[in-house]
């Protein structure tokens, strides 16, 4: 057993679907993994569900990791 996780890779929908026949779906990793040696081997990839906030998009303003000054 790995002492350290394979980082998950978020991809976007349509890329899980090109990619499915060389990947399944793994219920206790809630990701997909390779067929035949994933639980070993190669990228653990989730769906990326992460949204961009409508206001950063119209500001074009990054907000995340800033200090107060």
């Amino acid at each position: 057993m790995r002492a350290v996780k394979r980082p998950r890779r978020y991809v976007a929908r349509h890329w899980l679907a090109l990619l499915r026949p060389a990947f399944r779906y793994s219920t206790t990793r809630d990701a997909y993994v390779l067929r035949v040696v994933g639980g070993d081997l190669g990228p653990v990839l989730r769906r990326d569900r992460r949204r961009v906030s409508r206001r950063l998009q119209a500001d074009g303003v990054e907000r995340r990791r800033t200090s107060a000054a």
